[in-house]
């Protein structure tokens, strides 16, 4: 029979045991070893039943194995060195608390998924996972971060493989209070927090807020599964990625706007400090800023003012290098939701959809995000470059180089993903105890790739009789490539099978075998994503290469600390530049794994023959052809594998250690792993956009805030009289008839402002080396601001002069601009406007658009 209301029924742990309960609430866990090894000894079967979750480990221990633990003194003792670790841990200063007193009292991170631990499956892949680092490095730094999510109740789904290889996806049904968490209640301790949302047709949606503790860093969760809702408003945070358009919508205004709400709660009942700094990890939490903006009207500001002041302490991070991976909702569907009779009142509907405006037909959130922060950035230095051309209609007249979207390379959590086999100090290890090292990770993978795989046999329907063969799957002396992440097209899954035969010889080499372990999961809707693993799937089963390559369902992370580990080479091979970072790489580095991978992502940015190999991309005409791209670049693969991967992980030296390899896997954890760190990137957070952003907000007061937004009104209405009208140059020191490096040269130009005054503007030289075609180009461009000269003329036109220094040999050029300018814009592009000279307004000394030397 079916029970019609379940209960978590929480032991009572005995007095002596009391600290297990903090332990296991605070999920620190997940990255500290020593806490976590204590668990597994409570007890060690129990441990991996419970998924490696203290909370549900607790929740099933017998009586009398708590009395027995109660009366260990061992245990006893490792339980109070724990306890107090935790304590310091929390309590005493970190590198933020020593960095000075300009950085912001509080930074809320927005994410629509987060990946701490698999015990918490609240994510889908990378993004998730990113977000869960990014929380732990602030945890470890001591930055005051407040993380916003939603509690999915069936989380993203279970993946399994049918008989023919078919991926079949499952929703398990998640008990909160089976969970390290628990829900924010007001001071009295009784009544549960909850934040409301007004919905078309008076309905009302309503959310619990489930409190996570990262370490430092509370995580806060909007589940909208509670009682007072209706049913249709209760299943708004079912499931991660499901449902329709509006169902999505729903997700990210509870997200968004319910977040910022979560957060004023929080402070309010904690007495925590309110954010200074808001940061919306991609568009899906876009929404948090129109909730800023209702805030401030109420206070009293202008939407404009209001509009300055929410960009000023705002930070947008965008994670997709496609206009196909951002979310857009039909205007209509948003119009209603924020009209009269839905959310936001006192914000104007038309303003809402204007700040999401794409094609007239669209709300586009990344749009939105972009033009709700000033400051923004993409994940990778390649990736910020796609997303500065991805973006530039958003700032017409400016080169994609000059958009505002900066770049801060991802970085991943060492503590999480490091193996406990890995040496400190790696640089210090001797070749074979590298060696050995490697070779135990590997042996570790091997044993949990065949108890996986039988799992997945059976449920595909093959009896135990007939999985005998699974015992000699993969050979842990055999180099073993890894590749898993999801599957959309551009990660080409199976872009190792494009020759089979090629791919049979390699992992069949007589001398020379290599054997593949790949993982990773379709969205439920991408029926072509489930294609090509039912391809790779089916290829896996032949008799002849099953003990050779493998696929394993149900990729997350608990699987994923096994595998960076035990891989000798982490390929990655996405159409370039669709890579938006891609940290899979990172994870297996800090373990020694050394990567194989198209220049995408980060490995663009990093890539060096010590740490692993390049595959080419395709360029010319070969790239517009799809069928011939991915022939020529899977060919370029296996000859990397067979004349490069393969010889060098056999070559050994007479001890049987390959010593070039070796070297290749120190070099790995010893230069490239300190790159690819969390804290790295969070350090950068913190110094290049939340310090920025946080005194940004600062000097934003009511007033300050009124007045740039007049500036700004003032300056976009007078700014079609801003014209360049005439430009020359005179010759200075190290002139002559030959234009020579070094020599300087005088620049006048003449501009009118339309009404406005000097200080309203810069006009700047922009020089540098120039194509064929006379553009200026982005690498080398110096910007030189001009000084203006006495009053305005008789035409109201003013006089800027100021030196042009000739700094490189070559083909060279200049033209001038003209810019808003004031001291609390954070670049020159932000508004938009820029004036140039028009055709015909040229230059005596130069050639054509200013051309200087040739």
């Amino acid at each position: 029979m079916k029970a019609i209301r379940r209960f978590s029924v929480r032991p009572v742990l005995p007095e002596p045991l009391r600290p297990l309960h903090e332990l296991a609430r605070n999920l620190r866990w997940s990255w500290h070893r020593e806490t976590r090894d204590l668990f597994r000894s409570v007890d060690p079967e129990g441990w991996e039943r419970a998924g490696g979750n203290p909370v549900a480990l607790l929740g099933a221990a017998s009586p009398e194995r708590l009395e027995r633990l109660a009366g260990d003194r061992g245990f006893l003792r490792r339980l109070a060195v724990a306890a107090g670790d935790l304590q310091d841990y929390l309590e005493e200063p970190r590198w933020y608390q020593r960095a000075g007193e300009a950085l912001p009292t509080g930074v809320a991170y927005f994410s629509p998924e987060f990946g701490i631990t698999g015990a918490l499956p609240q994510y889908s892949g990378g993004l998730g996972i990113l977000a869960g680092d990014h929380l732990k490095a602030g945890s470890d730094l001591g930055v005051p971060l407040i993380g916003v999510g939603l509690l999915y109740r069936h989380g993203y789904f279970r993946q399994s493989l049918t008989a023919d290889g078919w991926q079949q996806e499952h929703y398990p049904v998640f008990d909160p209070n089976e969970l390290p968490l628990s829900v924010l209640r007001e001071p009295e301790g009784h009544t549960p927090v909850h934040v409301e949302l007004r919905l078309p047709g008076g309905r009302t949606l309503r959310a619990h807020i489930w409190q996570v503790q990262v370490g430092r860093v509370p995580l806060l969760l909007l589940d909208s599964d509670v009682e007072d809702n209706a049913p249709g408003e209760r299943e708004v945070t079912d499931r991660l990625y499901g449902g329709g358009s509006e169902h999505r919508l729903l997700q990210e205004m509870l997200l968004g706007i319910g977040g910022v709400r979560a957060v004023r709660a929080y402070c309010r009942v904690t007495g925590r400090p309110e954010p200074e700094v808001f940061h919306t990890n991609e568009g899906h939490a876009g929404f948090l800023g129109l909730e800023r903006l209702r805030e401030l009207r109420a206070a009293g500001l202008g939407f404009d003012a209001a509009l300055e002041t929410v960009r000023a302490g705002a930070v947008f991070t965008t994670h997709t290098p496609v206009p196909a991976g951002i979310d857009r909702f039909e205007r209509e569907l948003v119009a209603r939701h924020f009209g009269d009779d839905g959310e936001l009142p006192g914000l104007d509907a038309e303003d809402v959809l204007r700040l999401g405006s794409e094609d007239g037909r669209h709300f586009n959130m990344a749009v939105m995000g972009l033009r709700l922060a000033q400051r923004a950035n993409g994940v990778s230095t390649l990736h910020g470059e796609v997303s500065r051309e991805m973006f530039a209609a958003l700032w017409p007249g400016f080169d994609a180089a000059e958009v505002p979207i900066g770049a801060l390379t991802n970085g991943v959590h060492a503590p999480t993903w490091t193996a406990r086999a890995v040496p400190a100090d790696p640089g210090a290890a001797k070749d074979t105890e590298l060696w050995e090292m490697r070779r135990t990770l590997r042996e570790e993978l091997v044993h949990e790739v065949r108890a996986r795989l039988r799992g997945s046999w059976r449920e595909r329907g093959a009896a135990r009789a007939e999985l005998g063969w699974i015992d000699t799957v993969l050979d842990p002396e055999v180099l073993t490539i890894g590749f898993a992440r999801r599957v959309p097209s551009y990660k080409r899954l199976t872009l190792m099978l494009r020759d089979p035969e090629r791919l049979r010889a390699l992992l069949l080499h007589p001398r020379r075998p290599v054997q593949i372990v790949v993982a990773g999961k379709a969205h439920p809707a991408d029926d072509g994503g489930k294609r090509l693993i039912q391809e790779l799937v089916r290829f896996a089963d032949d008799p002849k290469v099953r003990h050779r390559i493998v696929f394993l369902p149900d990729y997350g992370m608990t699987m994923a600390r096994k595998l960076y580990p035990g891989c000798d080479v982490w390929l990655n091979n996405p159409l370039r530049p669709l890579e938006a970072c891609g940290t899979s790489g990172m994870k297996a580095a800090l373990n020694g794994c050394l990567n194989l991978s198209v220049l995408d992502g980060w490995w663009d940015e990093w890539y060096e023959p010590d740490f692993g190999w390049a595959v080419p991309s395709a360029d010319g005409a070969a790239a517009d052809d799809e069928e011939r791209r991915d022939d020529i670049e899977a060919a370029a693969l296996y000859g990397l594998v067979e004349d490069h991967i393969a010889p060098r992980f056999y070559d050994r030296a007479p001890g049987g250690v390959p010593l070039r390899w070796v070297e290749m896997v120190r070099q790995t954890l010893t230069r490239l792993g300190p790159k690819v760190l969390a804290e790295r990137m969070l350090r950068g957070y913190v110094e290049t956009l939340y310090a920025p952003a946080a005194r940004a907000h600062r000097a934003l007061d009511p007033g300050a805030a009124a007045s740039l937004a007049e500036w700004k009104a003032r300056v976009r209405a007078a700014w079609p009289g801003v014209t360049v009208d005439h430009v020359e140059t005179a010759e200075g020191s190290g002139g002559g008839e030959a234009l020579e490096v070094g020599s300087c040269l005088t620049l006048r130009v003449r501009v009118a402002l339309g009404g406005l005054a000097p200080d309203d503007v810069e006009v700047q030289a922009v020089a540098g080396p120039v194509d064929g075609a006379d553009r200026i180009e982005s690498a080398g461009t110096v910007h030189t601001p001009l000084k203006p000269r006495g009053g305005p003329g008789l035409e109201g036109t003013w006089l800027y002069e100021g030196p042009l220094t000739l700094g490189r040999t070559g083909a060279f050029g200049y033209t001038v601009r003209v810019l808003p300018a004031h001291r609390l814009l954070a670049s020159g592009a932000e508004l938009g406007l820029v004036a140039v000279p028009p055709e015909g307004v040229g230059d005596a000394v130069g050639e054509g658009a200013g051309v200087l030397m040739r």
